[in-house]
């Protein structure tokens, strides 16, 4: 499998981009999330190389929730499965695909879907490798909000409570795997708070 270069990735987006700042805002979380992902990777027995990948494309889809330059917040549980039709149709391969379907919240379930009504279609949406549950847990520490902030592991497992306290028992489950990462100087290299 022959993974896209830094640059192709930054091209793939700068291509998808509805305007600049849907640009700046995505692509920077795509790299930040890369730089938390990557924190993890000495330790790990994962493909470095497909971790960045999927670190640096796995939002691509957000790209699609925007009309006249305005994101969709209502349906933005859709970016995921919009990333990964978006990446299946320009021949990526599923590995590559899946990292934008399978990294919402800690999963998203069949039953979520169903129970929740969620406006996808009925599967799971949930990391199965090593790879694709790394880019997911590092997604989690960094937020596009305005202005975009990093988010504590303890904040995370309140608010992902909202979901199901079964989701923050899945979170507090991957915080003992893999510990929280070290979000001081990215905070101060960015300028944006830790919540």
């Amino acid at each position: 499998m022959q993974l896209p270069t830094d640059r192709e990735i930054e091209t793939l987006h700068r291509d998808h981009a509805p305007t600049r700042d849907a640009f700046e805002s995505v692509y920077e979380h795509c790299r930040i999330v890369c730089e938390l992902a990557s924190q993890y990777l000495p330790s790990l027995d994962v493909d470095a190389d497909l971790v960045r990948a999927g670190a640096l494309l796995h939002d691509i889809g957000v790209y699609r929730l925007y009309t006249a330059g305005v994101l969709d917040t209502v349906d933005y549980v859709r970016h995921g499965v919009l990333g990964h039709e978006l990446l299946a149709g320009l021949g990526f391969s599923e590995t590559i695909s899946r990292f934008c379907s399978r990294h919402s919240g800690v999963g998203i379930t069949r039953d979520d879907v169903l129970r929740q009504g969620l406006p996808i279609p009925a599967a799971d949406y949930v990391a199965e490798s090593r790879e694709e549950e790394l880019v997911m847990y590092a997604d989690k520490f960094h937020s596009k909000r305005t202005p975009p902030v990093f988010v504590s592991g303890a904040s995370y497992e309140i608010a992902v409570r909202r979901w199901g306290e079964e989701k923050a028992v899945a979170f507090a489950s991957l915080r003992h795997r893999y510990g929280d990462p070290e979000l001081e100087s990215l905070s101060a290299a960015t300028g944006y708070a830790v919540i």
